[in-house]
């Protein structure tokens, strides 16, 4: 479970910018904090801001930040740039490292990992954790330097293997240092992701086989009320069944082509659709309809003809499920394009209840819908700003609890009036 996660000198970001999954002391919606070793954590927290005002850089800094941490130790070679971005507006920042920390909890564990970085180069990583409850170095680095409390001379063979443009903590992943394991696990087995950004290099993207892939895009379609009652999927003209569609003898190819099956209707575009029917892996819709003799009767519909909002909910469908099966974590950004406010709030809703959500996932998503601010589904707690000052171009995220309102203190309106930030600045026409 996340329980803070930090960053600064990326992209509009300058300066040191947190996202706390701590909860506060407020009383309402009590069901959506956890108490994990000792601790009360948020089972989601939503990002609002304005056009351009920096809030998707908070979902892409974590998003670069735990692809580089699963794939440093295979994607840079010796003359590798490091893909970090840093705040450019002004003289100074560029030269300066981007820095990521994360504290998390796994397995009853409690870990601190961090690391900064200049595109040429690692200057800082830390990694600590609390098995026994007590806080403890496992590897502290400074450049190229190295200090270690367990396992000294294992830990410094390893680290002579570094180059300085990887992580000391993804090497040692792959030389069998148990503890580095164990906390590399949370990165690469409980954090998913609603997209792909175009802008982050192609040699950091990992796409997970998802053995629910296929069961949940169905189960949601029929969910959301689009009116589908089933959906059918054939592979090189053969119907398939989701239920055994990943087990052990199906070819490799096979998931392959599912699994760009999977990106396409994210990308839900026409040219997604033929490509998909070259690659011999159709997806069709069953809808009731009447014939003509007034019998009702089932007809299939070609995925592409399916609308946008649709598409959305079943490509959201795969990560949803998984972090609610692992008890993971999901980050969307627009949560809400295309969709309807209430498809909006059936996603959220299964992370807020302890009925669907038993294991504890979490959820962080950035969105425009401002009727999530009436507190109805989410705690003063779980809602983020990021707004950017115009004088400087730098971009700030904080929270609603950083204000002293009142609880019954209308949120949504303070906001629209511009109260706590983070809207555009325009006028609008008098309309008679």
């Amino acid at each position: 479970m996340l329980v803070e996660f930090g960053f600064s000198n990326y992209r509009s970001f300058r300066d040191r910018a947190i996202l706390s999954m701590e909860a506060t002391g407020i009383s309402n919606f009590r069901n959506s904090v956890m108490e994990i070793n000792n601790l009360h954590l948020l089972r989601g927290a939503a990002i609002f801001g304005k056009n351009g005002g920096g809030k998707s850089n908070v979902i892409r800094a974590f998003w670069l930040a735990v692809q580089f941490i699963r794939n440093a130790q295979k994607t840079q070679h010796e003359k590798a740039e490091i893909p970090v971005i840093p705040f450019l507006l002004n003289d100074y920042s560029e030269k300066q490292p981007t820095e990521f920390s994360f504290v998390y909890i796994l397995g009853g564990v409690k870990y601190w990992y961090s690391f900064s970085a200049t595109r040429k180069k690692i200057i800082s990583e830390t990694l600590y954790h609390a098995p026994k409850g007590q806080k403890a170095i496992v590897f502290i680095r400074k450049n190229q330097i190295f200090t270690f409390t367990d396992s000294k001379s294992k830990r410094k063979l390893i680290s002579e293997t570094v180059a300085e443009n990887q992580l000391f903590f993804s090497v040692a992943c792959t030389m069998n240092d148990k503890v580095c394991i164990n906390a590399m696990r949370w990165f690469r087995e409980y954090i998913y992701f609603s997209r792909d950004y175009t802008d982050i290099p192609v040699q950091l993207l990992e796409y997970a086989e998802d053995e629910n892939m296929l069961r949940a895009i169905s189960t949601y379609a029929k969910e959301a009320d689009f009116g589908i009652e089933n959906m059918r999927f054939e592979f090189n003209n053969k119907e398939i069944d989701e239920m055994e569609i990943f087990s052990s003898h199906v070819l490799d190819g096979m998931k392959t082509i599912l699994l760009e099956f999977k990106k396409a209707l994210s990308a839900m575009n026409n040219e997604s659709e033929i490509s998909l029917r070259v690659g011999q892996v159709t997806a069709k819709a069953e809808h009731y309809g009447i014939d003509e003799n007034g019998n009702q009767k089932r007809y299939m519909i070609e995925l592409s003809d399916e609308s946008d909002g649709t598409r959305r909910l079943m490509s959201y469908a795969p990560a949803i499920e998984s972090a609610l099966n692992k008890g993971g974590l999901l980050l969307i950004d627009e949560l809400e394009k295309e969709l309807h406010p209430m498809l909006v709030s059936f996603i959220i809703s299964k992370f807020q209840s302890c009925q669907s959500n038993p294991k504890g996932a979490q959820i962080i998503f950035t969105t425009h819908n401002a009727d999530l601010m009436n507190l109805e589904m989410l705690r003063k707690d779980q809602i983020y700003l990021v707004d950017k000052k115009h004088s400087d171009g730098v971009s700030e995220l904080y929270s609603i609890s950083d204000y002293n309102t009142k609880t019954s203190d209308n949120i949504r309106k303070g906001y629209l009036s511009g109260k706590f930030g983070a809207i555009p600045d325009v006028e609008l026409e008098e309309i008679e």
